[in-house]
């Protein structure tokens, strides 16, 4: 098992990876200081697999336990289901000495760690990433939130996890839409931050895609490693945790117009990111070769990076309700080189839609 920190001073937090990484939660739990009962948080989809095990392991701290399960899929990040946790915890008796624990993806660790900021003013809480998507980016960081009909992410709070737990054998309940999905974010840190890494991804993608937990290991391990030490560098996303975002200003703008039901999130990722190529390629940034192999890993792992059907007018609208404008002006990441980025405010209008243009195919 792999340890990586998260370096935030008196809040630092390990993020413990490999196949048997489940079983470090009692130790999480002590260490949390908190004496009151577990609340977990999970869906329909994970609940039935992995709760049994983790209220078992709770338990065994000698806590009360209490587990709250909402129905899977993106449409469910929503307010509703964070009084939904609220009511269930309130009227099981959780208190300010309560923990909660995330146990599920994206959707799961979000809603629950807003819910944990929100309760009681704010609980700890600890993170069981089952994807993925989560476990290489959504469960490190500290962002938390849910999503509102005119932009994702846009309801929300920084709340750090006191420890992530990454138990890669979870993966291998992962049906294969999802694993690719998951996987354009291990290919997004490539590009921002490490050429080795995306170069690791070109090369290994027939393993990594055939469930070879050996394989996943490096991808995994590094890019918590990029996104802690970004996160610890910029907690608040005032200057380089920008640079996570890579793709990310035209992919959930892609997702608000579908409202959150054609794409998988790492799918609208995977079309953004071939806009900012497209984008950075405009600006002078990159060359024609750096699309192109952008485009073909993304391909190698059957992500999408043409959408005919885009409504271009559409998605400009939603891009400028992103959460990442500031006084109107949006942010928009864009490639220097493979493994480099840069951040820009000074986009013209017709270059974004030229972008957007580019991914009709």
């Amino acid at each position: 098992m792999k340890t990586v920190t998260v370096q935030l001073g008196e809040r630092a937090y390990p993020i413990h990876i490999g196949e048997d990484a489940l079983q470090q939660l009692p130790g999480l739990i002590e260490a949390s200081g908190q004496r009151g009962a577990v609340g977990i948080v999970t869906d329909s989809n994970v609940g039935p697999l992995y709760a049994a095990q983790v209220e078992a392991l709770a338990a065994g701290t000698g806590r009360r336990v209490i587990t709250h399960a909402f129905q899977a899929g993106e449409d469910q990040k929503r307010l509703a289901r964070v009084e939904e946790i609220c009511g269930t915890f309130l009227e099981a008796g959780l208190d300010r000495a309560s923990l909660f624990i995330a146990l599920g993806g994206g959707v799961v660790g979000d809603v629950a760690g807003y819910a944990a900021a929100s309760f009681m003013r704010g609980v700890p809480f600890i993170q069981i990433p089952t994807t993925i998507i989560a476990q290489v980016d959504s469960s490190v960081g500290g962002k938390t939130g849910v999503n509102h009909p005119l932009g994702k992410n846009t309801i929300g709070a920084f709340h750090q996890p006191n420890g992530v737990l990454i138990d890669l054998r979870m993966l291998g309940s992962l049906p294969d839409r999802e694993l690719r999905a998951g996987l354009s974010e291990a290919i997004k840190h490539g590009i921002i931050a490490d050429e080795a890494l995306f170069a690791y991804m070109e090369s290994n993608a027939a393993a990594i895609l055939s469930g070879d937990r050996a394989a996943l290991v490096y991808p995994v391990e590094r890019s918590c490693e990029i996104k802690a030490a970004v996160v610890a560098e910029d907690e608040h996303e005032h200057g380089a945790r920008a640079n996570l975002n890579y793709g990310h200003t035209f992919g959930h703008a892609i997702e608000a117009v579908t409202a959150y039901k054609k794409f998988l999130h790492g799918e609208a990722i995977s079309l953004g990111m071939c806009a900012a190529g497209h984008l950075s390629e405009a600006l002078g940034m990159v060359g024609p070769d750096f699309v192109a192999r952008q485009r073909a890993c993304f391909e190698a792992y059957g992500l999408p990076v043409v959408w005919p059907e885009l409504p271009v007018e559409e998605t400009l609208a939603a891009m400028t309700k992103d959460k990442k404008a500031r006084a109107g002006t949006l942010k928009f990441i864009v490639a220097a080189r493979m493994g480099e980025v840069v951040q820009r405010t000074d986009i013209a209008p017709e270059s974004v839609r030229a972008a957007l243009e580019a991914i009709r195919g």
